[in-house]
């Protein structure tokens, strides 16, 4: 009898999550150009988390609509002595639910093989070092690849070449480096894994990769913005390590999880045109004390929000759960 409640459950959040994730994945889909115009009209780091939430949102709300609702609904309203049939409809969501996370199981076991395979192959060539303003060690790769990239998840380490070293100025390494820094400050690596992770609303869906896309570009703008400073002699170096790195011929192979200088880079005259408009930035955020009062304000607000209607809630998800069985 626990075997068929717990399947029953199962099959429940499958099916709720692959609902929940197809509406609001298919809505952004349709809304993502004008997604991409707002983000357009913003700061390059504003922009990047504008539009890795966007694509985040689905996923997001899925993961909230079966732990907060589906699964607490279930668990207190629905007797466990009383043996439900699970319904067609409700078993072929629960099945395309199921495809969708074992494509992105499938996704994100190719790319974590593929990241092992080149770090494995960088670390034999290389050797450990500190360079000057890191605080980690970097691994020193001994060939001539224009190799510049941040790898890692938990403890991210920067992987350069030797070819790199040689054809930078100090200052230009320095604000290569200070880029790659902007990634790992910002969990570039992390976000790039959740895209990964993240069903797509239904099975062999592309409609996301224009938001993708858009995020990786803007994410790239945002680390040089956070390496030049706003100093146009600094925005200068920074162009001109560009184009060097570029002019070392083709960048080697790397996973989706790697954060590199210039691999899959497909606007670079963008980025140096960006860099020799670069401005002053002026704007100034806000102060910490009040970032946290109103964080603080908001959470306590949602939080009175959703204790006063709990109850009330998980009844009314519980009787669509009743018809979605059947």
């Amino acid at each position: 009898m626990i075997f068929h409640y717990v399947l029953r459950l199962f099959c429940l959040c499958l099916a709720s999550f692959f609902l929940v994730n197809a509406a609001v994945g298919l809505t952004t889909a349709l809304a993502s150009r004008a997604a991409v115009r707002i983000a357009e009209t913003m700061r390059p780091r504003s922009a990047a988390r504008f539009l890795f939430a966007s694509r985040a949102l689905p996923c997001a709300l899925g993961t909230v609509a079966v732990l907060a609702l589906c699964v607490p609904s279930y668990l207190w309203l629905e007797p466990q002595a009383f043996s439900e049939r699970v319904g067609w409809a409700c078993l072929i969501f629960a099945l395309l639910g199921a495809a969708g996370w074992c494509g992105s199981i499938a996704r994100v076991a190719r790319v974590l093989a593929a990241s092992v395979r080149f770090n494995r192959a960088w670390q034999r060539a290389g050797c450990e070092t500190h360079l000057s303003g890191e605080s980690s060690k970097a691994v020193i790769v001994e060939n001539d690849l224009p190799l510049l990239a941040l790898v890692g998840l938990f403890q991210p380490r920067l992987f350069i070449s030797r070819a790199v070293l040689r054809s930078l100025s100090a200052e230009q390494l320095d604000l290569a480096l200070q880029h790659e820094n902007a990634h790992r400050i910002s969990r570039d690596n992390f976000k790039r894994l959740f895209l990964l992770i993240a069903p797509t609303p239904i099975p062999f869906f592309r409609g996301f990769s224009s938001l993708e896309r858009c995020w990786a570009r803007f994410s790239e703008w945002a680390a040089d913005d956070a390496a030049v400073r706003g100093d146009s002699h600094r925005a200068l170096s920074l162009a001109a390590a560009l184009l060097r790195v570029a002019r070392m011929g083709a960048a080697p192979g790397m996973s989706f999880l790697h954060s590199s200088l210039l691999a899959g880079d497909h606007d670079l005259s963008v980025r140096v045109g960006r860099l020799l408009r670069v401005r002053p930035l002026h704007a100034q955020p806000l102060p910490r004390g009040r970032s946290v009062a109103i964080s603080s304000g908001l959470g306590v607000a949602v939080s009175i929000a959703v204790l006063l209607v709990w109850p009330a809630t998980l009844s009314f998800v519980h009787r669509l759960l009743e018809l979605f069985l059947h």
